[in-house]
């Protein structure tokens, strides 16, 4: 029987697992998102509206099930993906290894801060259940709003407080978790209009709440 330090203990371990996935258990997690935001990618880049020719950026591309998607939609742009754990570059990196070779997606281990690539670079950025990890949320947004081209477009996908609340790994004080107010909070403390701020309530499956936020940068 496990105790209460027990449950926390290893809540807390895969809280930190899933905010930065590193060793043995680390592959697991990688595997385990590829189902688990399966559906959340289809919504939010659905929301993108990715063009045949526009330049991508995921931020935190996990095991890269999004950038491929991306690839796809994007056969003449170049598909960015930046993620802070060596895993999940390596995991990512061999599933789309073709497309690295060709020049056509290019991956890095970075920070969501300083996503080292050229100002107003990108047409399109998704994130995808990686907010609840940026502890300076201002300055990932302003670093959004730097490499993001006029007219671009940010689809960020983050599941509802309420759903979160059933999950103890979600309390262990390694997320920050988001209602649909709180989203919009969020975005509102960069430096994107709020008229050009959107946020949406969606329903995966299993009942599982979740929230879509979209920004359009003017032209």
């Amino acid at each position: 029987m496990i105790g209460t330090n027990g449950v926390g203990s290893v809540a807390g371990g895969l809280a930190d697992q899933l905010r930065n996935p590193h060793g043995a258990p680390g592959r697991l997690i990688g595997a385990a998102m590829r189902l688990v935001n399966r559906q959340p990618n289809s919504f939010a880049i659905q929301a993108l509206d990715v063009r045949a020719s526009h330049d991508v950026l995921e931020l935190g591309f996990g095991p890269g099930e999004g950038i491929r998607t991306l690839a796809r939609l994007s056969p003449a742009g170049t598909i960015y993906g930046v993620d802070q754990s060596p895993t999940m570059l390596a995991q990512a990196s061999a599933r789309n290894r073709a497309a690295i070779l060709r020049g056509h997606v290019q991956l890095s281990r970075a920070q969501f801060i300083e996503t080292e690539l050229p100002e107003q670079s990108v047409d399109r950025i998704l994130a995808v259940n990686v907010a609840y990890f940026w502890s300076d949320g201002p300055a990932v947004l302003a670093e959004l709003d730097r490499v993001l081209r006029p007219g671009g477009r940010i689809s960020i996908y983050v599941t509802d407080v309420a759903t979160m609340a059933h999950w103890q790994f979600s309390t262990s004080g390694h997320h920050r978790v988001f209602s649909a107010s709180q989203l919009s909070d969020l975005l509102v403390d960069g430096p994107f209009a709020p008229c050009r701020i959107t946020v949406k309530s969606i329903t995966l499956r299993f009942g599982i709440s979740g929230l879509l936020g979209v920004v359009a940068k003017p032209r």
